[in-house]
């Protein structure tokens, strides 16, 4: 078993930052890619970035790369996704997930999830 616990979210105006946090507990967290997910009321689950087991391969939806960045420490168990130029758009909760297969985009893939941070942008 993984525990995830995501913090980091609040409230930000349109173009600034945020960075959020998931500590992970439980099994060898090393051992996981690590992923992060949003869901924006009334929508689908949206996949934001992927970080393979040792942090040298990440991967992106579409709608925050080149905004986003996802990283992780593995000595302190948590991964990391900073925010920038946010929008109004990204309001949503922010999940992070972890699973013992491979970095993807693919939700399914996914063993474990945290409870999830809110993060609202104002226009």
């Amino acid at each position: 078993q993984v525990q995830l616990v995501e913090s980091g979210g609040g409230l930000v105006q349109t173009g600034g930052s945020l960075r959020l946090s998931c500590a992970a507990s439980g099994r060898t967290f090393s051992s996981y890619a690590m992923g992060w997910f949003r869901q924006a009321p009334g929508k689908e689950r949206e996949f934001v970035a992927a970080i393979d087991w040792s942090g040298g391969r990440t991967y992106y939806g579409d709608s925050v790369k080149g905004r986003f960045t996802i990283s992780r420490d593995n000595a302190k168990n948590t991964v990391y996704v900073q925010m920038n130029s946010l929008k109004p758009e990204d309001t949503a909760v922010y999940y992070c997930a972890a699973t013992d297969t491979y970095y993807s985009d693919y939700e399914g893939l996914y063993d474990y999830w945290g409870q999830g941070t809110q993060v609202t942008v104002s226009s």
